[in-house]
């Protein structure tokens, strides 16, 4: 019998629980792109916890990669144009959109906000389209 919906439901377990610490605790939403922008363009006295809350998440991925027996690899067969094409529609969707997947699926449903609800429909159609597309229709995927 697999485990693996147990894992994922400890991980989002998890996941909601330092979104609601940081909020209680900090005072601050967990939207990662927010929180790397707040990285690169340098905020004073605010950059500290940013760069801890970063090196956490990188952290957690390579111990759960390494630790964790059977977890899934990061694919080494796709472009890396591709991924850098990617990155950058990233970027701009999250600055477009007001935020990222994190903090409006994560913090912004959780705190009802219509925004975030809208704006996780669209993440998750545009999702379905794309992996419809780079599966179906792109011989390279």
């Amino acid at each position: 019998m697999s485990l693996s919906w147990l894992v994922a439901l400890a991980g989002g377990v998890l996941i909601g629980l330092s979104a609601t610490l940081l909020l209680w605790l900090n005072g601050r939403v967990a939207g990662v792109s927010g929180i790397l922008n707040g990285v690169v363009f340098l905020k004073q006295g605010d950059v500290c916890w940013r760069a801890m809350f970063l090196l956490g998440l990188i952290a957690a991925a390579g111990l759960y990669m390494t630790f964790v027996p059977g977890a899934p690899l990061p694919r080494s067969d796709f472009p890396r144009g591709g991924l850098v094409i990617a990155g950058l529609l990233v970027g701009f969707g999250t600055r477009m959109g007001n935020g990222c997947t994190s903090g409006h699926g994560v913090c912004g449903l959780g705190r009802l906000s219509t925004r975030s609800l809208v704006a996780v429909l669209t993440f998750m159609a545009t999702a379905v389209a794309t992996t419809f597309i780079t599966r179906h229709l792109w011989s390279w995927a």
